[in-house]
């Protein structure tokens, strides 16, 4: 992460006189840069300091904010120690042991900018500049996050402030030049169980020859994002230049998008908006086109999935989204096509990483136990994006990714880009799941009529899922299929008792199936 250089000649005298050993505490503060301070601690005392007080430490020629906590107990933090969080830690870059000062900070230059948002007030595109720039140099606490991402929730920003807030995400951080006038990637707005087309999309159009670099998240708030289920695979933790010797080799690749410091307030909202639960439309707008963008794409395909339990309930609702992309994206550069799709139920047969990960090695051997839903939805994705391709004609596209991937070719660069990414032991025929598990039974004969996206999540993040690769739900019966009373709808596997245990509760709480007559399966209308 980037620091900052100490050049304030005027604080020397106080540094000299609040000198403290810098001592590493192991905590994981996610994002946010705390430092510890015994309660009976000089500089404590004489600085006037206070829990949760802002503080700027200096050490070696570099300085850090950080987000003062005071403690009682001298074995965690002594009277002539500061203690740093692991975030501080690593962002100060200085050795255990080594001498540090600090004073109070000054508020972020961007504070009065934040204060009119949270008063409702409309912002200019110098007022995001200045507010994401401060979030990036992580010059504001989780508490001045908090504060913006719910004011920006609350009061929705409208489509010119959409386009600021992305515009200042991609100002900050790397971007990356491919040097090519067609740089396609694809993204899901989320909310869909087990949803890993982009894992077969990608290996299908780099196969044709489209540059492909697919830069992906964690899981936010579902059980598994494509970087932790590729993480079963692969190594997904590249640097700017790891990731671009692979995107030129194979002609594309699947790595986590954090390393590569693309977009990094981002990053930093999102560790806010996760135990928020806050996905505004603008947020979720400028998040997505602020990555792609810094990734260098030229072209970008969207998946909008809708369904009574997905992110988004209607086609109207569906429609208003894609119109802000596509504003926003034409103000950005970026060619858009967005797709509408089913987001019914959970799409493959696996919620969780290596579940999911056994689905699309599945579908790239042809096995004849691939999900077809995953199989299907990942064709007709491709061969959008193989349309780009100036020398293939429209509705070309689907026949051609259809040959890629039953020919094995896809398989083939999958496994090219595996081995260059750092290929990890795994055999889909055999996933390693957690041995811990249970079944759960239809309660009646009938059709499943529901399944509730959301609830499944629960249950497969109980089971211990992204964390724990192995731990998920195995998907058993899927929308509109006939099921007996005692029939096993689905397997729950977990590695720990515990987790077992929380998974078990919410399945009692609710299954999340709804068995009934067939003609309450419910209708949705979709692009495909």
């Amino acid at each position: 992460m980037e620091t900052i250089a100490t050049t304030d000649p005027d604080q020397n005298a106080s540094a000299a006189r609040s000198q403290l050993a810098i001592r590493r505490i192991g905590i994981d503060t996610y994002r946010e840069n705390v430092a510890y301070l015994h309660r009976d601690c000089p500089v404590y005392r004489a600085e006037g300091f206070q829990a949760l007080s802002k503080i700027s430490v200096h050490a070696n020629g570099q300085r850090i904010l950080a987000t003062l906590n005071v403690v009682d107990d001298p074995s965690i933090v002594g009277c002539e120690e500061l203690g740093l969080s692991e975030d501080a830690f690593a962002q100060l870059g200085v050795a255990d042991g080594h001498t540090a000062s600090l004073w109070h900070a000054e508020p972020p230059a961007s504070m009065d900018a934040l204060n009119r948002k949270i008063a409702g007030e409309r912002l200019s595109q110098d007022d995001f500049g200045a507010v994401i720039a401060d979030i990036a140099a992580h010059q504001y606490s989780k508490i001045e996050l908090t504060a913006f991402v719910v004011s920006t929730h609350r009061y929705e920003l409208d489509r010119e402030e959409v386009f600021f807030l992305t515009r200042a995400m991609v100002a900050v951080g790397c971007k990356l030049d491919w040097h090519a006038d067609l740089v396609v990637d694809k993204h899901c707005i989320g909310g869909i169980p087990g949803n890993r087309t982009s894992m077969l999309v990608v290996p299908i159009v780099a196969e044709h020859g489209l540059l492909c670099p697919k830069t992906s998240s964690r899981a936010i708030t579902s059980p598994a994002g494509t970087a932790d289920t590729m993480e079963v695979l692969a190594q997904v933790e590249l640097g700017i230049d790891a990731l671009g010797e692979i995107v030129r080799a194979q002609r594309g690749c699947l790595a986590w998008g954090g390393t590569a410091d693309l977009s990094p307030a981002d990053d930093v909202l999102i560790s806010v908006e996760r135990p928020l639960g806050i996905d505004s439309p603008g947020q979720m707008v400028a998040s997505i086109l602020s990555k792609k963008i810094a990734a260098g794409s030229s072209h970008l395909l969207l998946d909008i999935p809708i369904g009574p339990t997905a992110k988004v309930h209607s086609m109207a609702s569906a429609q208003r989204l894609r119109r802000l992309f596509e504003y926003v994206a034409a103000r950005m550069g970026l060619s858009l096509e967005v797709v509408i799709t089913d987001g019914r139920q959970p799409i493959g047969n696996g919620i969780g990483p290596m579940l999911e990960a056994r689905d699309v090695m599945q579908v790239l051997h042809n096995d004849p136990l691939a999900p077809a839903d995953l199989r299907e939805k990942a064709l007709r994705l491709a061969g959008r994006m193989i349309e780009w391709d100036p020398q293939v004609r429209g509705g070309q596209g689907l026949d051609i990714a259809r040959e890629i991937l039953t020919s094995g070719r896809a398989l083939q660069r999958m496994n090219a880009i595996i081995a260059a990414q750092g290929a990890k032991a795994f055999d889909y025929r055999q996933p390693q799941l957690g041995e811990r598990s249970f079944e759960v039974h239809a309660p009646a004969s009938g059709v499943v009529t529901q399944i509730n996206n959301l609830q499944l999540s629960h249950i497969a993040g109980h089971a211990g899922a992204p964390k724990v690769k192995g731990a998920g739900v195995d998907l058993c019966r899927k929308l509109g299929q006939p099921v007996a009373k005692g029939d096993v709808l689905y397997r729950v596997h977990a590695l720990y008792a515990a987790d077992l245990a929380f998974a078990r509760h919410a399945c009692e709480v609710s299954s999340g199936y709804t068995i009934g007559p067939a003609q309450d399966v419910p209708q949705v209308s979709v692009e495909f």
